[in-house]
C-alpha cells in the first residue's frame, strides 16, 4: 500500500481534518478507508476527509505522514487528481 495523509490543518464543521490519498489507485484508497471504518461518504473526488481524532489511527494502519503540498504532488504525479468543476459566476 502507498497511502499518504497530511496534517489535520483543514477546518470544517467545527473541527480539523486531514486528507488521505493513494498514489496507486482509488481501489486501494477505498480499501484502506474501509479497513479503518471510514464511511464512503467521506470520499471527496480523489481523497478521504479524516477528522483529526482519526489521524493517528490512519498512521498506525500504514498511511505515511507528509505535508499538504507533497500529498497533492503525489496525487497529481499518479494521475489521480480530480479537480472540482469550475463554479458558474
Amino acid at each position: 500500500m502507498t497511502l499518504y495523509i497530511d496534517p489535520p490543518d483543514w477546518p470544517g464543521h467545527g473541527r480539523l481534518w486531514s486528507h488521505v490519498v493513494s498514489d496507486v489507485s482509488y481501489e486501494e484508497l477505498h480499501a484502506f478507508a474501509a479497513a479503518l471504518g471510514v464511511p464512503r461518504r467521506a470520499f471527496d473526488r480523489d481523497h478521504y476527509d479524516l477528522p483529526s481524532a482519526r489521524y493517528e489511527d490512519a498512521v498506525a494502519a500504514g498511511a505515511t505522514p507528509v505535508g499538504s503540498k507533497e500529498l497533492l504532488g503525489r496525487l497529481v504525479a499518479a494521475g489521480l487528481r480530480r479537480r472540482k468543476p469550475p463554479r458558474d459566476r
